[in-house]
């Protein structure tokens, strides 16, 4: 970091007491703590349980200008890091796996070209194709607890769901899709950087099995890889085929590339599943018209639905790391060459400048422009088939199970602590039994 003098920080204003950030407290309800700063300290300066000093922007229109701003680089290169703060900034074990070339960590063009290879996977055509696997897995998930009449709608439904999907959607063999359940709720459970006390060396781990494996998945698809595109072909194999015919995809970036839509692409939808059946157990009355809606056969209030999910209580609460790459004014605020910023997206999209009564759900809410999943080019790749995920858990389990209902007090409920991603620990309900 500069030596640059440090600007006011949020116990420094007078006023009301300074929240305090990133305790278990605060991870349960941040949204009070984020009101607090957007008044007060809209672009703070924060010290993180890992010890990296950041930038947490919290107003929307700060929020929305930092997304795409290319003074913010997303490449870890430019992170002046002190030495406590080595590797403290990514994904655990993604340095050592030699899996950092992604599109979360990298900037045009080289983003620009892996991203036009990858987004063929992801067109509104190829994610319409997907839905009847996307529904299959769904009522299989939900067959496997219905005549039980109690779940954890995490374990047993939110994880499983995107884990098979993004799978099958990648070309990982069946036989061995239980694997990547096992690293991937390895990593669900530990993945906490940048929160004190976090284990990582079992996120590490993981990430090491997971890109020795597609390590070898890759080799065995190119060995075997027909000369012409099959309909549907799986994206592994649309990615060797794109680095064998020019456009120079090499065997480290197909591995990161895969990889990260895997880690990206799971743990967002788990928690979008979680947060938004969450969100509509508790409140009852926007659940019963979403049921009602769903009952006469119509999607609109399910669409908009979804996305006031996404923006009342999103599965990425804060957008992955950037760094200045020259001098910048944000919000105020002189931001040093170097200095990490993270874009609060929970706070953003409860930006009563933005939103009308942002606090309250409303699941017809038409002016919705959230930042749920990102702003600019790092927009997220694979929010179509998240949305389609979403949609389809959270319309079958209101229609199969309609008198679901909470098993446990909430505020016994746990939310995993972390920096990035919002999720329940666990969510255990009750419904009467369905055979």
């Amino acid at each position: 970091m500069t030596n640059q003098p440090q600007p006011p920080t949020a116990q420094d204003i007078p006023g009301p007491a300074a929240p305090s950030l990133f305790s278990w407290e605060f991870a349960t309800d941040p949204y009070p703590a984020y009101a607090w700063l957007r008044e007060h300290a809209p672009v703070h300066r924060t010290r993180l349980p890992s010890g990296v000093e950041a930038w947490l922007v919290t107003r929307y229109a700060d929020a929305k200008q930092a997304l795409a701003d290319s003074r913010l680089s997303k490449n870890p290169a430019h992170h002046d890091e002190p030495a406590h703060a080595k590797g403290k900034t990514g994904i655990p074990g993604e340095r050592k796996a030699e899996l950092m070339t992604h599109l979360l960590n990298i900037d045009p063009p080289d983003h620009t070209r892996l991203r036009r290879l990858v987004s063929k996977a992801f067109t509104p055509r190829r994610v319409a194709e997907f839905a009847p696997r996307v529904q299959e897995l769904t009522d299989h998930l939900i067959d496997q607890f219905a005549a039980r009449g109690s779940a954890d709608l995490i374990h047993e439904f939110a994880f499983p769901l995107p884990i098979y999907a993004i799978c099958d959607l990648l070309g990982v063999p069946r036989e061995d899709q239980d694997d990547f359940r096992d690293w991937a709720g390895m990593m669900l459970r530990h993945t906490k950087a940048g929160q004190a006390g976090g284990p990582r060396g079992g996120v590490a781990r993981s990430v090491k099995k997971m890109r020795g494996y597609l390590a070898e998945l890759i080799h065995r698809k190119r060995e075997s890889l027909p000369a012409t595109p099959a309909p549907g072909e799986d994206l592994i194999s649309g990615l060797i085929r794109a680095s064998d015919h020019g456009e120079h995809l090499t065997e480290n970036e197909a591995a990161a590339m895969a990889f990260i839509l895997l880690f990206a692409g799971f743990e967002t939808t788990v928690n979008l599943i979680g947060n938004g059946t969450y969100a509509l157990l508790r409140h009852p009355g926007q659940r019963r018209r979403l049921q009602a809606s769903l009952a006469r056969g119509e999607r609109d209030l399910l669409e908009t639905g979804i996305e006031e999910l996404l923006r009342y209580d999103g599965p990425v609460e804060i957008a992955t790391w950037r760094f200045a790459t020259r001098p910048l004014t944000l919000g105020g605020q002189d931001i040093a060459s170097g200095d990490p910023v993270l874009v609060v997206l929970a706070a953003a999209d409860r930006d009563p400048e933005r939103f009308a009564d942002p606090d309250a759900l409303d699941l017809a809410r038409r002016d919705n422009q959230h930042l749920g999943y990102g702003h600019g080019i790092h927009y997220c790749l694979g929010a179509p088939l998240a949305r389609l995920e979403g949609q389809t858990a959270l319309a079958t389990l209101l229609t199969r199970l309609p008198d679901l209902q909470l098993a446990e007090d909430p505020a016994e409920l746990r939310w995993r602590g972390g920096l990035i991603m919002r999720g329940l620990r666990t969510l255990p309900v009750e419904f009467g039994p369905v055979r």
